[in-house]
């Protein structure tokens, strides 16, 4: 059986309506034949999106076909044991050229119930902000079912919801439940549950290129939404050169925030999980088993969970972040 190596996967292109031009400008990853590019999937075990590797002696194999093949080695034991063949996360790269629409995703216990899937909570890493742009998380005030219902009935639903302000390196936590959008002019990168399940609140109006409105979900939506009304939506954290800081930790993954200007050891000892890595600037080296693989910005690796320790070097500086599923 072949070894296993740190894994990068063929991009995924998603044209979207509200899709432009980043992902090739700024990331270098060219959509083409697509005429823009709303969505990359970067590492991804959705049904009819499974990833294959890109590089290596494994190309050509998708994700789950590897699970399956390696089980734990790849994936944890622990992991293995609880998704089996299912890759429990999906690692996205966003362009909003225009605003989203603005939605929720249902959790565990309403999406297993309805649609025998995940549920979805996610957290966004602001990659670049157009100057002005803003994105919507949760309310901003007080609320229930019923003052979101009048709100909604009476077109004032973005009265109700906080808005806040972006720029580059913000970072959002989104647990399923959060109504949220992200506005236009932003490019970010997205850790979250494998699901695909949106409900659709408001579209703002919109039409394809057929003149057909989206569909809304406006009453899946409701049984949904987390009403409760939160102080602060942005997470806050302290920048450190050469350390890894916590950004987000919950039962699905946990996501760390490197930045440095040297090499830097990480220890996968007892973590009984895969990592992945997503370079957000600059350039470094991955070393692992004696060997490098190259990383660069808008690139995306899997670390096998065989894998315990690696050293990320760089001849100038670089910016990633690190997730895993904690135990």
């Amino acid at each position: 059986m072949t070894a296993l190596y740190p894994l990068k996967f063929r991009t995924i292109f998603k044209d979207k309506i509200w899709g432009g031009e980043k992902i090739k400008t700024i990331l270098g990853k060219d959509f083409s034949p697509l005429s823009n590019c709303g969505e990359t999937w970067e590492i991804s075990g959705v049904e009819g999106n499974i990833s294959e590797v890109a590089e290596g002696a494994l190309a050509g194999k998708n994700l789950k076909t590897l699970i399956q093949q390696y089980q734990g080695n790849l994936v944890g034991e622990r992991v293995y044991a609880k998704f089996q063949d299912e890759f429990p996360l999906l690692v996205k790269f966003i362009d909003a050229n225009d605003d989203l629409s603005i939605q929720v995703h249902p959790d565990d216990a309403l999406a297993k119930k309805r649609h025998n899937s995940f549920g979805k909570t996610e957290m966004w890493y602001i990659f670049q902000a157009d100057e002005g742009s803003k994105l919507i998380s949760g309310f901003n005030q007080p609320m229930s079912k019923e003052k979101y219902l009048e709100a909604f009935n009476s077109g004032k639903l973005t009265e109700i919801l906080n808005q806040e302000s972006v720029k580059a390196d913000d970072v959002f936590f989104l647990p399923a439940g959060r109504v949220h959008t992200i506005g236009k002019g932003l490019l970010l990168a997205e850790i979250q549950q494998t699901s695909d399940i949106t409900y659709r609140i408001y579209d703002f109006d919109r039409t394809d290129d057929k003149g057909n409105q989206r569909e809304l979900h406006v009453e899946e939506a409701l049984d949904a939404i987390d009403y409760q009304h939160y102080d602060a939506y942005k997470t806050k954290y302290t920048p450190k050169l050469n350390e890894a800081v916590k950004l987000a930790s919950c039962p699905y993954f946990e996501t760390f925030r490197i930045e440095a200007d040297q090499a830097i050891e990480r220890n996968y000892q007892g973590l009984d999980s895969f990592v992945i890595y997503v370079c957000m600037e600059g350039e470094a080296e991955i070393i692992a088993d004696g060997k490098g693989y190259p990383m660069k910005k808008g690139d995306s690796y899997l670390i096998p969970a065989s894998i315990q320790h690696t050293k990320l070097t760089t001849s100038s500086k670089f910016k990633m972040l690190e997730s895993y599923v904690p135990q």
